[in-house]
């Protein structure tokens, strides 16, 4: 059983949990955070054996490393992951049938239990290559939730009954013949949340995220490689995919740049070797073709701040089949975030709030800036900072108010890069 897969997974939960406590060189691994105290998860060391028994025949597991399975960790060192590192069986060929037939089951049966009860959200990024994968992770500890998501409820509770019919529709996506899978498009302005809302979605549906840098793909071919390698129970995230690559413009023939100066040819043929080759094609491949059908149960989201210039068959139905517009701060939406940075539900000058909520377009991320204490005994709930964050969004608000009579019928975007300053005196 080699790394890098999930049977060798299964494997090394299975021996962690039940015999690599007697092996004499152990690793040891940080357990969840989620656990509430200071453990570890131990596993064989590299070059140990250990013994299990299986309705009374004995066999050996032998733990065999593999140099190939260092990488250069972001602080400089080699850092270890378990890619080719390989688990070698050894038992009597007279319990051949038992180990095939049942005790290898049996591990993996036990060792997706271990996984499940200790399992830890993670958020990967791709790694660039790699002969064993092209991801790297971290543990994903984001706190948002839909519960301190900034929107305005009746549309959070669509979203959420969305996805419940998703996770739970494996039979009906069976029936149907679709790949197990749904694309969701949100769209908007800078700073209202579409971040928040896709760490939202994995700690609903319990996902992990797979944040794609588009940049960093060189090929089409390691494009659909990533996906292959990606598990099910996940979100694969592009954002701001109106600014990755060439893939967003409408499908037109373009102008033929002029060619570099000759004194500068050994630069742009250096930027041309390294220069991600990931098509428009292929990205919609990626999302919707033959091997998106891989595996399954797998949700895929793309955030841009500006729809209209995305291709339309990037984001037609069955790529993306819900497009989520994450709009400026409404009142409903300003209400959560009262209560979650000044745990107030109601006050005199919410009256205010939601006349000038109407008028004025101001994104989720300025309003939360503003009532965000900034001393360290404001927004306690019951004193004057609470007051004082409150009276200063709404002298905000008529700033931007009287910017926008200023300005005498300008456009929305206008009057808000207009009166940016104006908001974080």
């Amino acid at each position: 059983m080699k790394g890098c897969g999930d049977l060798y997974e299964h494997a090394k939960a299975y021996l962690s949990h039940r015999c690599a406590r007697w092996a004499r060189a152990l690793r040891a691994e940080s357990a969840p955070a989620s656990s509430g105290r200071d453990r570890f998860l131990l596993s064989m060391g590299d070059n140990e054996e250990v013994s299990d028994v299986f309705r009374g025949a004995t066999v050996w597991w032998h733990s065999v490393p593999a140099s190939a399975g260092r990488h250069r960790g972001s602080d400089g060192r080699d850092d270890v992951d378990d890619g080719g590192r390989t688990y070698r069986l050894v038992f009597h060929r007279r319990h051949r049938e038992l180990v095939v037939d049942s005790y290898l089951p049996h591990v993996c049966r036990e060792g997706r239990a271990v996984m499940v009860a200790g399992r830890q959200r993670k958020l990967f990024t791709n790694a660039g290559g790699g002969w064993c994968s092209m991801w790297r992770h971290v543990v994903f500890e984001h706190p948002s939730t839909f519960d301190t998501l900034a929107m305005d409820p009746a549309k959070k509770r669509e979203i959420m009954a969305d996805l419940d019919a998703f996770r739970n529709g494996k039979e009906y996506y069976a029936r149907i013949g679709k790949a197990w899978k749904r694309g969701y498009l949100l769209h908007g302005p800078p700073g209202t949340g579409k971040s928040s809302m896709i760490a939202a979605m994995a700690n609903y549906l319990d996902y992990d995220i797979y944040d794609i840098e588009l940049t960093s793909v060189a090929t089409n071919k390691d494009l659909r490689r990533m996906f292959i390698e990606t598990r099910g129970k996940s979100i694969i995230v592009i954002e701001d995919i109106d600014c990755s690559l060439d893939l967003t413009g409408k499908r037109s023939k373009k102008k033929k740049r002029p060619k570099a100066p000759t004194t500068e040819g050994e630069h742009s043929s250096a930027r041309d070797a390294t220069a991600s080759k990931v098509t428009l094609s292929g990205l919609l491949n990626f999302i919707d073709g033959l091997w998106s059908a891989c595996g399954g149960e797998r949700v895929i989201v793309l955030t841009t701040n500006h729809v209209e210039r995305l291709d339309p068959a990037m984001v037609r139905r069955g790529r993306m089949d819900k497009h989520i517009e994450m709009s400026y701060c409404c009142f409903e939406a300003f209400k959560v975030l009262a209560r979650n940075y000044l745990a107030v539900d109601a006050h005199p000058v919410f009256d205010d709030v939601r006349v000038l909520l109407r008028e004025i377009d101001i994104t989720t991320a300025d309003v939360a800036e503003l009532l965000t204490p900034k001393r360290a005994n404001d927004g306690d709930g019951g004193g004057g900072g609470v007051d004082s964050c409150l009276t200063g969004l709404v002298a905000a608000l008529q700033k931007k108010a009287k910017a926008k009579a200023k300005t005498g019928g300008a456009s929305r975007s206008d009057v808000v890069v207009q009166a940016k300053e104006e908001i974080q005196d």
